[in-house]
């Protein structure tokens, strides 16, 4: 079960760095790789302890914004509307990819612990 989480876990992160990585490259210059991996383990490790805590649904799908957003502003370093585009278009990947991989996977969010019902 603890191997299962941790390749759910991994592969959450991934695929929201991936998401953050190809929306900046999109946009503007892109961000580093790393620091989009920065970005998907920080929402998916806030979005993971906000369920482990036994938080609403809204509050789990809530949480893991501000921080993406927050970090996504401040290693882009670009204007405010620059900026905001970056993080639709970023938003807009990660929604693409929730869709198959949630039903693939069977998790909500990319966040490995919040099972579909």
């Amino acid at each position: 079960m603890k191997v299962k989480y941790l390749f759910d876990f991994i592969l959450a992160v991934t695929l929201n760095g991936f998401s953050y990585y190809v929306g900046s490259m999109i946009i503007s210059s892109g961000i580093p790789f790393w620091q989009a991996f920065i970005i998907g383990f920080t929402v998916v490790s806030l979005g993971g302890l906000t369920e482990f805590l036994g938080s609403p649904m809204w509050l789990i799908v809530l949480v893991p914004f501000p921080a993406g957003m927050l970090l996504l502003y401040l290693f882009l370093g670009a204007a405010l509307p620059l900026w905001f585009l970056t993080y639709i278009t970023t938003l807009t990947i990660y929604v693409t990819i929730h869709i198959p991989m949630s039903y693939l996977f069977r998790f909500h969010s990319l966040i490995p612990s919040w099972r579909l019902s």
